[in-house]
């Protein structure tokens, strides 16, 4: 039955079809192929979501090699989870590529984007899926090639220099987290996942697996940007095209702390991170100058995108903050903040792309007067912002919510009130944006300049989606929250 192989062709079917591109030369054409492919993953997720749900964890076993002999793909909630969030904003973000990219690149370099972005869904989807620690690394370099690409396709001279920063840093941070694999591989003889865990688990101390953690773990926040290995991303962001600003946004770094929690808990285990070493100390510390560093550097830009790059390094802060608390109540705000800060910089930077399309400028100059020309657009900015602020009603609230439940619970009241502090310097950078757009006349005599209109339905209708999945999952959160919970008490034993 096609049910049976739903694992493996979560990741087969975009990584075959990116080399088809090639094959449909006009940007329409290989626009509606990418988002048919694209479409086909997020049902994909949706039914392996489902599976897991109703019958539990789903080993497949590639070639019919059993594991650890074999590669396995290996799909519990926590992937299950993932993938549903990557494929949902890959999808959604696809809606308005071939509106975005028409002003953002010319037709001879459309089918090599779609290619790029396939590739690097397929990444994506693989690092998640797959229960091989080698395999992480292999799909890791699979969506960071692509993900070099796409950003050096950026317009401005500038997004080549981003795209470079990016590759280095990449490099270096794929580097350090194969040396850890190899070192893993070392002490224990196995790849597999599941067979990791359980050899580790017989090892005495040893300064093999001390060293693969370390290794393991500088690497993978070099990935997720988190402060100060976060240099790469804000330029990043500012210069790729809006479309790979939005998706990559909204799941790159969510993948890169999902690997950081599969290694931590499902291999190395809880005791490992909280008993060994001064590591959950040390993250605690970085996820916390993170989000107050980042949040006062965005209140400085005048650049949106790379005023929302810097609200992606602290709010990447939150979520190592989470996960540093060593509970189940730590990890279920991370996991929450894992999906709905993918809506919210989703929905943002989606925003942003309608802002290029209609004024070509994402500076905040730019933005004068924009809340009466681009209305709908400038709407979901006061939503999505609203959102990152953490206003009731709003996935937003929802994160920080839980987050502080888990800090109160191991009694760190000082640490809540840096959270509020984060919250208010997040007012002060959203409110920027805001007052440019509704309370500052344009810049430019509107007689003497082409006239400002609405973003198009293409573009609108996906932000759109976004802004009223923020509302929406933050008044119902049966899904997250339930998911969140059944994935912490698999880590715990208990449940939160």
């Amino acid at each position: 039955m096609l049910a049976t192989h739903l694992p493996v062709l979560q990741v087969i079917i975009p990584l075959l079809a990116a080399p088809l591109c090639v094959l449909l030369q006009h940007p329409r054409m290989v626009w509606y192929f990418a988002l048919l492919v694209s479409a086909a993953a997020f049902v994909t997720s949706v039914l392996l979501l489902q599976q897991v749900l109703e019958t539990g964890e789903i080993s497949y076993a590639l070639g019919g090699w059993a594991a650890p002999w074999g590669i396995e793909y290996f799909i519990d909630s926590l992937n299950a989870y993932l993938l549903l969030i990557v494929t949902s904003i890959s999808t959604i973000v696809l809606l308005a590529a071939q509106t975005s990219l028409a002003k953002e690149l010319p037709d001879d370099r459309h089918t090599f984007f779609y290619i790029a972005y396939l590739l690097c869904l397929a990444g994506l989807l693989g690092i998640v899926a797959t229960g091989d620690a080698f395999n992480v690394f292999v799909f890791l370099e699979i969506s960071s090639l692509s993900s070099y690409a796409l950003i050096a396709l950026g317009k401005s001279r500038k997004a080549l220099i981003a795209s470079y920063q990016y590759l280095i840093m990449g490099t270096i941070g794929a580097t350090f987290i194969l040396i850890g694999i190899g070192l893993m591989y070392m002490a224990t003889g196995t790849l597999n996942m599941q067979d990791l865990a359980l050899r580790l688990a017989d090892i005495p101390e040893s300064r093999t697996v001390y060293a693969a953690f370390a290794f393991f773990i500088v690497g993978v926040c070099i990935k997720l940007a988190l402060f100060p290995l976060h240099q790469w991303l804000p330029n990043a962001y500012a210069y790729a095209p809006s479309v790979v600003t939005a998706f990559l946004a909204a799941t790159a770094t969510k993948v890169a702390i999902y690997v950081l929690i599969r290694f931590m808990f499902t291999i190395f285990g809880v005791d490992f991170f909280t008993t060994t070493g001064p590591w959950q100390n040390m993250l605690l510390v970085l996820a916390l100058f993170g989000i107050l560093t980042a949040s006062t550097v965005a209140i400085y830009q005048n650049n949106v995108k790379r005023l929302f790059a810097y609200s992606s390094v602290a709010q990447i802060g939150y979520m190592i903050l989470g996960f540093s608390i060593g509970t189940a109540g730590g990890l279920i705000a991370t996991l929450l903040h894992l999906f709905n800060h993918a809506l919210m910089k989703g929905a943002l930077f989606m925003a942003l792309a309608a802002v290029t399309y209609r004024v070509g400028s994402v500076e905040l100059e730019s933005f004068r007067g924009l809340g009466k020309r681009m209305p709908w657009t400038m709407a979901s900015i006061v939503a999505g912002g609203l959102s990152l602020i953490g206003v009731p009603l709003t996935v937003g609230f929802i994160s920080k919510w839980y987050l502080i439940v888990a800090l109160l619970e191991k009694g760190w009241w000082f640490v809540v009130g840096l959270i509020l502090l984060g919250s208010l310097l997040a007012v002060i950078y959203v409110w920027r944006i805001l007052e440019a757009a509704y309370f500052s006349p344009p810049e430019n005599n509107p007689d003497e300049t082409p006239e400002i209109r609405e973003a198009p339905l293409s573009i609108l209708l996906p932000v759109w989606i976004l802004v009223f999945a923020n509302l929406y999952f933050g008044i119902d959160t049966r899904l997250t929250v339930d998911v969140s919970r059944l994935i912490a008490q698999g880590f715990f034993g208990v449940s939160p």
